[in-house]
């Protein structure tokens, strides 16, 4: 399974959510607070400025009405007096005028040099204008603090007689409210480093067991139902693991339940002779047998998910609906490895228990040696009856003439009498052949084996073959080794063989034509070989000269009183030799007929 990455995971988004729910409850509550605090801070430094500058515009009125002559000091010397005992806030500096708009006194040190000058700010002129006050925040370019700048007018008697005009920093406040900023910070920070942790404790608490059934789950798609989750409470959380420890206990019983079902199919697809390939409704490839790859030369892993109609070659004149529908078998022909395989096709649907098609399964049967027997015996059948007939045809038609009335003429009765010996004779050979051939395909047909030394075997059948064809001018020419060669072998089977082979090069051969027998010892056997310097063999007919009834001249063969069967025959008693025949032949140049014959093994470890 991917691992989910860190900022993906529950435990992060839990504690992100903890934070964030405290920071912005800190910052509401923060932001509220400080608000609601600086304006009450605000508001009760304008009071107490706006209090104590009416107290010093009412003491210093009565300072300014006292008649000069009642007191010994200077109306200045009396201000400042008054100033010190009633302003005495601190980062605040007073200035009071008088009518004139003349400044009498100043509690700035560098204002004094004002005093005795007149002011030109329009503050003082409009409260010495009117009893309204004017006040204003502003910043000051010396120290750029913020300062609040108020003009109080003095009044005596409804008139005005002067104004105190008052600057007094507000610095302090704010300076207060940047600590307390600091502080919420501060406290804010500790807040959401205790919030992070509680929300990961309370985070793991929640996922410690989400994340052991998530591995639990891991397990089960493993195949593994050994292991279970452990339930920590018995909150809801605890509820689902213990229904999911159940539901692993009842997915274990299916699984047990499933897997012994698929061993069971899964040995019966195995084992089948014939081949399975089940599909899907769309009739893409689900599953194959081993023996199903085997017919079609294709794994089952190359095949998934590919479609029946191609793999089966029905594409280009069947379509899948008709499938569903196919009740008769279809015969297939592949041509698998250069060689045709002809298979049976049997289709059933795979139905859902609501009756819906969801699928096929095709069975595969390969008959190809059921049709290749079904041919040969046809072919042998024709071939019987044509050869059977064409003499008996022969034999009718000289005894009807016999019937006529030849059979009283000398002359001619002898020849048609001779002509049905000979096509009886014929009949003979070819019925004793075909008996031979029967026998040798019964499976309990078995061979007299014995040792026996191949060089005086052959040399016998040539010097016999020599006998009889003294008077055709045929020479034999021999390639045999001067020592004995031990074979293993049935003498009377393998005479047969070779004189099949030798009759065949004496027929076929011009007069005066060399027979060339060769005997070649090899590794593991021995090779005989019969040559000919007859017309040869065409190349397209060389491949079935060991079929039954197969002649390349049919009429020649037939005038030489050749059966078809000789060759076919031959064959048989070199494969029941486990030995091996061929033939290579040039048209116009000859023909050469080999076989082998196994070692006499005992006899060649004792020689």
């Amino acid at each position: 399974m991917k691992k989910i990455r860190f900022y993906k995971s529950i435990h992060v988004k839990i504690v992100i959510i903890y934070v964030l729910l405290i920071l912005i409850a800190m910052q509401v509550i923060g932001v509220y607070f400080t608000r609601q605090l600086e304006d009450q801070l605000v508001e009760n430094f304008n009071t107490t400025l706006e209090e104590r500058a009416e107290l010093v515009a009412y003491n210093v009125e009565q300072e300014m009405i006292r008649d000069e002559d009642e007191v010994e000091r200077s109306l200045r010397a009396r201000i400042d007096e008054l100033l010190t005992q009633l302003f005495n806030m601190d980062h605040a500096d007073v200035q009071v005028i008088d009518q004139n708009q003349v400044v009498v006194t100043a509690t700035n040190p560098d204002q004094q040099i004002f005093v005795g000058q007149r002011v030109t700010d329009t503050r003082v002129k409009r409260a010495l204008a009117s009893t309204d006050s004017e006040e204003d925040i502003l910043r000051k370019t010396t120290t750029g603090h913020r300062t609040r700048v108020l003009a109080v007018p003095i009044i005596s008697e409804d008139q005005t007689i002067g104004a105190v005009y008052i600057e007094a920093s507000m610095e302090e406040i704010y300076d207060q409210m940047q600590d307390i900023n600091q502080i919420l910070f501060t406290g804010t920070f500790i807040a959401l480093l205790l919030t992070a942790a509680l929300g990961i404790f309370l985070s793991r608490t929640i996922t410690r067991p989400i994340v052991d059934m998530k591995k639990q789950a891991v397990v089960m798609g493993e195949g593994d139902f050994s292991r279970n989750v452990r339930v920590y409470g018995h909150d809801e959380i605890g509820q689902l693991a213990a229904t999911f420890n159940e539901l692993t206990n009842k997915l274990q019983d299916a699984h047990a339940t499933t897997e012994g079902e698929r061993r069971k199919l899964s040995s019966v697809l195995t084992h089948m002779t014939d081949g399975v390939v089940a599909t899907d409704k769309n009739g893409k490839i689900i599953l194959m047998n081993r023996r199903a790859e085997e017919m079609l030369n294709q794994t089952q892993e190359e095949a998934i998910n590919s479609e029946i109609m191609k793999l089966l070659n029905l594409d280009k004149f069947m379509k899948l609906d008709d499938l569903y529908g196919m009740i008769d078998p279809i015969l297939l022909d592949f041509d698998i490895e250069h060689e045709e395989t002809i298979l049976e096709a049997h289709f059933s649907v795979i139905e859902k228990e609501t009756g819906e098609e969801n699928g096929i399964i095709a069975v595969l049967h390969d008959v190809t040696e059921q049709e290749r027997i079904e041919e040969e015996r046809r072919e042998f059948v024709a071939n019987v009856s044509h050869e059977l007939r064409t003499p008996l045809t022969s034999m009718k038609s000289y005894l009807e003439a016999l019937e006529d009335g030849a059979l009283e003429n000398p002359e001619v009765a002898p020849h048609f009498i001779q002509v049905t010996s000979n096509e009886t004779e014929r009949m003979i050979r070819l019925v004793n052949d075909l008996l031979q051939l029967s026998k040798m395909d019964s499976k309990d047909y078995q061979m007299v084996m014995a040792s026996m030394n191949a060089t005086t075997f052959v040399n016998h059948v040539i010097d016999r073959f020599e006998m009889a064809t003294k008077n055709q001018e045929i020479q034999f020419k021999r390639k045999i080794p001067d020592r004995a060669i031990p074979v293993m072998g049935d003498r009377d089977k393998l005479t047969q063989l070779l004189d099949n082979i030798i009759s065949n090069a004496i027929k076929y051969s011009p007069e005066g034509g060399t027979i060339t027998c060769t005997l070649k010892p090899e590794k593991d056997r021995v090779v005989i070989s019969v040559k000919d310097e007859g017309v040869g063999i065409p190349k397209d007919n060389i491949p079935h000269v060991f079929d039954r009834f197969y002649r390349v001249d049919k009429a020649r063969s037939r005038n030489l009183g050749g059966t078809g069967l000789g060759l076919a025959i031959a064959k048989e008693i070199v494969n029941a030799h486990a030995g091996h025949i061929w033939v290579s032949s040039e048209w116009g140049r000859g023909t050469t007929f080999s076989f082998t014959l196994p070692y006499d093994e005992v006899e060649g470890d004792g020689s």
